[in-house]
């Protein structure tokens, strides 16, 4: 065991997760590749956890915040007009194609989620919430309520009466070989006959992610949203994307993973990606559901300036690089090439995902432990999870090069081919 290993097991709680038998620390970084302590080299494919979305040292950002820290002001709180702010709210009204949209700053996407929920169950006088099987939507005691995965919940105790569907669970034996159409039909006609057994009176909301983060990147087939919100809107029940993961055009196909279902949602939420790093979150929202709140509020470090100008300098730049359109020409390679693989290594059992979001399911929790020694050694980052976490999931930044995109590919498959000649040695 390392040293600095030793020292974080003595004051960090048990339950933080750490990747790899011999964990790194990550000490540099440069484009889309960070350096280790030990001056080890990797090709970043995971991200900070879909974080630092436009890889390492990128000087638009950094220069964004080097000037805001020039004016000696971190910090002023949102009782005072913040100009950043009000900037990339503009930007991100405009964005979400909602109409008449206000947003909300926040400092991650736990608290976007739980903001949302309070705009909804307030506007609605209801705490009943519908939420999907698999989902994650945070570690707070209301996010983690609407989480529908077991590894990541610690209390049964909820402030909200919820009740997950159907949508990203296909390998369910009632609905294996169902086409799209078919498994929509299922589904909303099990939505329909859960809002009529199992909830009392109005629903608050849905909250569900265009494309599970937690869950391994399951999603539910383009159009089953557009399905559910048909019901949802003859009850008046709200709609809440969450976006943590999917937003800012790593689908390749849409700019936030929900307009790939041709649905505008009436709350979206947000975090993660947008600030390069740096930490912001948030809810962009129907401004009629963002004002009802009566009670004073605000965010002593939601929206502070660092994190504006970090913001901002990043949501810039992806859309003046088109960095969507990045996605979805990197991703089809990857993607291309894990089908191909999948056709000959019996290892694979699925793949799946949308531009620089995609996921291998393998047969068991030790070869995706397996999967993740084999490319650190390569030199790749990725991650894992999935409801039996057995699936391998990466998002590389959405700067990935083409030449980038086939090196990290090489690297993936050498590694399942290792897995799979192992398997079929046992």
């Amino acid at each position: 065991m390392s040293e600095l290993l030793a020292r974080h097991r003595a004051v960090m709680p048990n339950w933080l997760a750490l990747n790899y038998h011999d964990p790194i620390e990550i000490v540099g970084g440069k484009g889309n590749r960070v350096l280790d302590a030990d001056g080890k080299s990797y090709l970043d494919f995971f991200a900070g956890i879909l974080t630092n979305m436009i890889g390492y040292d990128v000087p638009e950002v950094r220069e964004a915040v080097e000037r805001q820290l020039a004016t000696g002001v971190v910090h002023t709180s949102t009782v005072y007009l913040l100009r950043g702010q009000i900037e990339l709210a503009e930007k991100i009204a405009r964005l979400s194609g909602i109409p008449d949209a206000k947003v909300f700053f926040t400092n991650s996407g736990t608290e976007a989620n739980e903001t949302a929920l309070l705009l909804s169950t307030y506007a609605r006088k209801s705490d009943q919430v519908l939420a999907m099987r698999q989902s994650y939507h945070g570690r707070s005691f209301g996010a983690i309520s609407v989480t529908s995965n077991r590894a990541w919940k610690n209390n049964s105790l909820s402030p909200l009466n919820v009740h997950f569907l159907h949508g990203a669970d296909r390998h369910l034996t009632q609905f294996k070989g169902l086409s799209d159409a078919d498994y929509i039909k299922a589904c909303t006609d099990d939505l329909r006959h859960v809002l009529a057994t199992s909830v009392s009176n109005d629903v608050a909301a849905l909250i569900a992610e265009p494309i599970q983060g937690v869950g391994g990147f399951t999603m539910a087939p383009d159009g089953l949203f557009a399905a559910y919100k048909e019901v949802l809107d003859e009850q008046g029940i709200h709609f809440i994307s969450d976006e943590v993961q999917t937003g800012w055009g790593r689908t390749g196909s849409a700019f936030f993973g929900i307009q790939n279902h041709g649905v505008t949602p009436d709350m979206i939420t947000f975090a993660k990606g947008l600030g390069n790093g740096f930490a912001v979150g948030g809810v962009v929202a129907r401004g009629d559901l963002m004002d009802a709140p009566h009670a004073v509020g605000l965010s002593t470090f939601g929206g502070n300036p660092i994190s504006m100008a970090a913001a901002n300098a990043t949501l810039d730049y992806v859309l003046d690089h088109d960095l969507q359109a990045n996605a979805a020409r990197t991703g089809a390679i990857i993607i291309g090439g894990l089908k191909e693989a999948a056709g000959r290594l019996p290892v694979i059992k699925d793949v799946r995902g949308k531009g620089l979001m995609f996921a291998i399911e393998l047969e068991s929790p030790a070869q995706a432990a397996r999967f993740m020694e084999e490319t650190k050694k390569a030199g790749l980052l990725a991650g894992k999870g999935g409801l039996y976490g057995n699936a391998i999931r990466m998002a590389p930044p959405l700067t990935l090069t083409v030449d980038e995109a086939a090196e990290g590919l090489a690297i993936i498959v050498h590694a399942l081919e290792v897995i799979d000649a192992e398997a079929a040695a046992q």
